[in-house]
């Protein structure tokens, strides 16, 4: 199984979307995929029709053994998708308390690596959609991933965002065996606009060792899917930002060429 993050530590930048568009493409191509959402908002939860807010059980879960996890819980927990492909590990907002737990806890920080281990045989893909804050959530994420996209909003707010992101990495990585390897990723991107075009300049000058050098346009379709609860590619495999995904999951996957998909 291959596990790839999605973080960013600034909310509205197309984490989820990111996701759910990349998990509906490997899906499409006849992998098994299950997504993750730590994020205490429960986006994507929600994006599959299921409430962050009635669920008995999520994600919090995971973490309420001392940092073990109970052999068949993770697999327990999981719900269905849209698509019969992906399976959903889903956030509560009980998550956001976790933070308050936490301190004292020793080996909170790999519970989710522990629980896909469980999970290894069951998946070829692991994808998690991480909260917009740096904490326990998002350790979870990157100590558990093999991989990392930071999607960025193509506006200066969100390239401080990125900032502080690269940043957390660069301590992250210095826990880890092996250097965490992450891609930037320009999203919500519109070309009529001098903010996109000006942070799109920016992105690649400063940062063009790890930046996809393509972008996720601004695409009314991504929203109408979402509306819908299906993957983008289920609600329209041709529109501009599926074809944009299509293209990232390439060089996702070019990463990893031992992996290859239709």
């Amino acid at each position: 199984m291959r596990v790839w993050a999605i973080a960013n530590q600034k909310g509205g930048v197309g984490k989820t979307t990111t996701t759910v568009a990349l998990a509906g493409l490997l899906a499409d191509a006849g992998k098994r995929v299950v997504v993750v959402d730590l994020d205490p908002h429960g986006s994507m939860t929600s994006y599959f029709g299921h409430d962050p807010d009635a669920l008995e059980h999520s994600c919090f879960d995971l973490f309420l053994h001392q940092g073990g996890v109970p052999q068949g819980l993770p697999g327990e927990l999981l719900l269905p998708t849209s698509h019969e492909r992906i399976s959903l590990l889903p956030s509560s907002t009980a998550l956001a308390t976790l933070e308050r737990q936490s301190p004292g806890q020793n080996g909170l920080g790999l519970v989710v690596a522990k629980s896909l281990t469980q999970l290894w045989e069951d998946f070829d893909f692991a994808l998690i959609d991480s909260p917009p804050l740096l904490g326990v959530l998002m350790v979870n994420a990157l100590a558990a991933s093999q991989q990392l996209a930071i999607p960025v909003q193509t506006e200066f707010l969100a390239v401080k965002g990125l900032e502080r992101m690269v940043s957390t990495l660069a301590m992250i990585n210095r826990s880890r065996k092996q250097a965490l390897p992450y891609s930037i990723v320009p999203t919500l991107f519109d070309r009529r606009t001098q903010a996109s075009l000006s942070t799109l300049r920016f992105l690649r000058d400063t940062y063009p060792e790890h930046l996809w050098q393509a972008y996720i346009p601004v695409d009314t379709r991504l929203r109408d899917a979402s509306r819908a609860g299906v993957t983008p590619s289920q609600f329209d495999a041709n529109s501009r930002g599926v074809i944009a995904y299509r293209a990232l999951l390439k060089h996702m996957l070019a990463l990893v060429p031992a992996i290859q998909v239709a």
